[in-house]
C-alpha cells in the first residue's frame, strides 16, 4: 500500500485569510489545496478581483487538487436555478485557469427529490465537460435527502455521465453506518476525491454542517480499514483533510496543518504495516 498525496481543505482554517491558509498548508508539507467558492467571494468582500484572487493563489506555488462549487444547485429551481449555473460556470472558468481538473459539490441547504437531483446533475456535469473537467458529488450524513452512500449512488447511476463521480468523505460515511470498509460496493473508478477528518464519540446532532470534526486519530474512525479499502480499489486521486472546529481555529494555522499531516502520514504508516501483517 502507498501512501497518498495529502491536500488541505481551507474550512480547516476557515477564519484564516486565504493567502495566510496557503502559506500553512505549503510549510506544513501538504501536496495540494482544495479551495471553494467561499474562499473567491471573501477575497471579493476584501476588495480584490476574481483576477487579483487567481494571482494570490497561484503566487502561493500550491497545486489546487479541487475546486468547490456554490452549493444548492442540485435542488435548486427557477431564478435560483439560473444563478447558481452561473456561479457554476464561473467556478469552472477559474478551475483552469488554476489548472484545476475536479470540482466538487456537496447537496447544499435545498432539498428536492432524487429525480429533480439527477436532472441537475446531468446538466452540471455537461456545463463542467464544456471545459474539460470532473465533478464529484459528496452526500452529507446530516442533509434530509442526500444523506447516504446509497442515495449518491442512485443520483450518479441515474445521471449516467462519464465525467461525474463520487466525493467520499470519512466523516459523513461514519456517520451514516458506513465505516472503515463501509463503501466496499463502490467501484475505484467512481471515487474521484475523498475527504476525511474524525468523527468525535458523541457528535453533535440536529447541525446541517457540523464543525465538530477531529484531527484523524482522535475519533472513531476505522483508518486502517479505511485507507486500506482505499488502497485495495487504486484509488489515485488526493486525500483531503476537511476538519471544522472552533477549537482549531482558535489556534495558529500552522500548527493545526502540520499536526495534521503528522497525523495522516502516521496513520497511513500504520495501515501499510496491518497490511503487511495479514
Amino acid at each position: 500500500m502507498r501512501e497518498f498525496p495529502l491536500a488541505l481543505h481551507t474550512w480547516t482554517l476557515d477564519t484564516t485569510p486565504l493567502e495566510a491558509a496557503l502559506a500553512a498548508a505549503k510549510v506544513a508539507g501538504f501536496d495540494a489545496v482544495e479551495l471553494r467558492r467561499i474562499d473567491f467571494s471573501r477575497c471579493a468582500a476584501r476588495g480584490l478581483s476574481n483576477a487579483a484572487t487567481l494571482d494570490l493563489i497561484r503566487r502561493a506555488g500550491m497545486p489546487v487538487c479541487t475546486l468547490g462549487v456554490e452549493y444548492g444547485w442540485m435542488f435548486a429551481k427557477g431564478e435560483e436555478s439560473r444563478r447558481l449555473f452561473g456561479v457554476f460556470r464561473e467556478t469552472c472558468a477559474n478551475a483552469v485557469a488554476l489548472d484545476c481538473r475536479l470540482l466538487m459539490s456537496a447537496p447544499g441547504p435545498l432539498t428536492g427529490s432524487v429525480a429533480e437531483a439527477i436532472a441537475n446533475v446531468q446538466i452540471a456535469s455537461d456545463i463542467a465537460g464544456e471545459f474539460g473537467l470532473r465533478l464529484a458529488l459528496e452526500f452529507n450524513s446530516q442533509h434530509e435527502i442526500l444523506n447516504r452512500l446509497e442515495v449518491a449512488c442512485e443520483i450518479l447511476n441515474g445521471a449516467g455521465r462519464p465525467n461525474c463521480g463520487l466525493m467520499l468523505d470519512a466523516y459523513h460515511l461514519h456517520r451514516s453506518g458506513r465505516p472503515g470498509r463501509g463503501f466496499g460496493e463502490v467501484r475505484g473508478e467512481e471515487i474521484f476525491g475523498f475527504q476525511y477528518s474524525d468523527v468525535p464519540s458523541t457528535p453533535v446532532g440536529d447541525v446541517k454542517r457540523p464543525v465538530d470534526r477531529l484531527p484523524p486519530g482522535q475519533g472513531m474512525v476505522d483508518w486502517p480499514g479505511l485507507l486500506q479499502l482505499l488502497a485495495e480499489k487504486d484509488y489515485g486521486g488526493y486525500l483531503s483533510y476537511e476538519a471544522p472546529n472552533p477549537a482549531s481555529w482558535a489556534r495558529p494555522a500552522e500548527t493545526v496543518a502540520r499536526e495534521a499531516v503528522e497525523a495522516t502520514r502516521r496513520l497511513m504508516r500504520d495501515a501499510v504495516q496491518g497490511k503487511d501483517r495479514s
